[in-house]
């Protein structure tokens, strides 16, 4: 009698060690930065594109979504921009969508970048930079692959060859 009340003793107190090592853990560790990961969904957003129509995040629910943070001054977006386009070409017919929100430039330099690389993916502008905030970037370009469900597959810092896309976007595609 003594042993089996010694065993449930202790089989309470490991139970116990290990709950309260889990919610010290998770207290410790757990983001409160709120900013987006991977598996969570980005943050909201409602900007105009170029020619003053509003967009919201919501918009695109249901697709497979590209994200990508760009700036006409930032060497690595200007580098990856044709390849984000020839990606947007190759899978516009399926339920994807590419949307590039600009660093807050002016509408002129946003055109003539446009016009210069024939981007045929839709471009939002952010003068006010509050989206980039929310999103927490610190490096540009950034781009956000969110699955049809609205949860982050991926986030990728720097800029991508084609072939890093192609990859990721096919995933996003089978999501």
């Amino acid at each position: 009698m003594k042993k089996n009340r010694r065993l449930i003793q202790l089989v309470i107190f490991l139970g116990v060690l290990i709950l309260g090592g889990y919610a010290i853990g998770n207290a410790l560790f757990a983001s409160k930065d709120g900013l987006p990961r991977k598996g969570s969904e980005p943050p909201d957003f409602a900007l105009l594109d170029m020619s003053g129509k509003t967009h919201r995040l919501a918009d695109y629910k249901g697709k497979a979504l590209v994200i990508n943070f760009w700036g006409t001054y930032c060497p690595g977006c200007v580098t990856e921009t044709p390849d984000l386009v020839k990606q947007y070409e190759k899978y516009k017919d399926k339920s994807f969508e590419v949307v590039g929100i600009n660093l807050g430039e002016d509408k002129l330099t946003i055109n003539n970048f446009v016009k210069q690389f024939n981007v045929s993916y839709t471009i939002l502008r952010n003068e006010s930079n509050d989206v980039q905030r929310t999103y927490g970037l610190r490096s540009y370009p950034t781009t956000f692959f969110v699955k049809p469900d609205g949860t982050i597959m991926d986030i990728f810092v720097g800029p991508m060859a084609e072939a890093d896309m192609d990859k990721r976007i096919e995933k996003l595609l089978q999501s």
